[in-house]
């Protein structure tokens, strides 16, 4: 149910490469080098094991290429404007990595080689991988001590459970960036049926940072609480649906109250699969890989725009710099302790 070999090295410290398969035939490949999922298999309607997580074939490719696909963002995902913040009076100063923001915590804990630590064999097999952040990494205040457990249930899901502690209050808002096509790898997922319960998302500037403003879906393009294709309007008369080529928001849950619930689901007609993403967490990030490719992907085939689909769930981009917005910090004593789960069926 768990089988690990070595992988290489990144900056001199081993990084191994997990595979954790459930009954089922789910199974799940990931590396220790910034906890990074480099496949996902899942069986379609015809029984055919689908790779579903668009990637690479090797570490060095996820190295040199230095992006997100599959990977944990943290410590602060998605954006920070002016890349500082201003916490209990004191003025932070963080690493501008777009545009003099930070996007998804500056150099972050993508590209940091994490410690696997426990490994739990049987019905549903799980490794846990820890990272220490220290004190001032990025800019950000405190050491920063981060878990997190891969494990397939027996019910065919992917959990991600976070787990950190701090020593000083700090931003924290660890999410993952994998990028889905559940027909396979190859084509677009303008196909996909997307369902997501939010009726609302957080307006945002050019930069695609918050104004504060909270946007009613209805009767717009970025209405999904009843289920359509990705592709349905993506070439609608939108100003900022032509500017970004596509959907890249942050869309605000339903009745947020911090319980572990269905908050989307993405299908495809193809395959057949579903998945299905619970979390605790208040936001979604609905991103539709605009960039216009094509990208070099796994098995020699290439990614072309809107190749994939990104739900992240998430605290709201730029929260430490809006305070009406929910969570965000995690102080001494806290637990920042929040679960993200994929389940797939057909």
């Amino acid at each position: 149910m768990i089988t690990k070999k070595e992988a290489g090295t990144v900056n001199g410290k081993a990084v191994a490469q997990y595979t954790l398969e459930n009954e089922n035939g789910l199974a799940m490949t990931f590396y220790t080098y910034g906890g990074i999922i480099q496949s996902l298999l899942v069986k379609d309607r015809q029984g055919i094991a689908r790779d579903v997580e668009l990637g690479f074939d090797t570490l060095d490719e996820y190295v040199k290429a230095a992006c997100y696909y599959g990977a944990p963002i943290g410590r602060y995902a998605n954006r920070i404007g002016g890349a500082k913040f201003t916490m209990d009076g004191r003025e932070y100063h963080l690493t501008a990595n777009e545009n003099g923001n930070t996007l998804h915590g500056g150099n972050g804990l993508t590209f940091r080689v994490w410690q696997a630590v426990k490994e739990e064999d049987g019905g549903e097999p799980s490794v846990t991988l820890r990272v220490e952040s220290p004190d001032g990494e990025d800019g950000f205040p405190g050491n920063l001590t981060m878990e997190m457990t891969y494990t397939l249930t027996a019910d065919n899901g992917v959990r991600i459970e976070y787990r950190g502690t701090t020593d000083q209050k700090t931003p924290v808002n660890m999410t993952n960036h994998s990028f889905f096509n559940l027909s396979g790898e190859g084509e677009t997922a303008l196909d996909h049926v997307l369902w997501l319960d939010a009726g609302c998302y957080t307006a945002a500037n050019e930069a695609l940072l918050p104004t504060g403003e909270l946007v009613p879906v209805k009767g717009t393009p970025f209405d999904f609480t009843s289920p359509k294709a990705i592709g349905q309007e993506i070439g609608a008369d939108d100003p900022a649906l032509k500017a970004n080529n596509g959907y890249d928001l942050n869309y605000v849950v339903n009745s947020w109250d911090g319980t572990m619930r269905r908050v989307a689901s993405l299908s495809s007609p193809k395959t057949g699969i579903q998945m299905d993403v619970y979390t605790d967490k208040p936001g979604v990030q609905l991103f539709t890989a605009n960039s216009a490719g094509p990208v070099p992907g796994k098995g020699g085939k290439s990614y072309p725009a809107h190749a994939a689909v990104c739900l992240e769930t998430q605290f709201f981009p730029d929260t430490p710099n809006h305070p009406e917005f929910p969570g965000g910090f995690t102080s001494p004593g806290e637990m920042y302790h929040y679960t993200t789960e994929y389940r797939f069926h057909l």
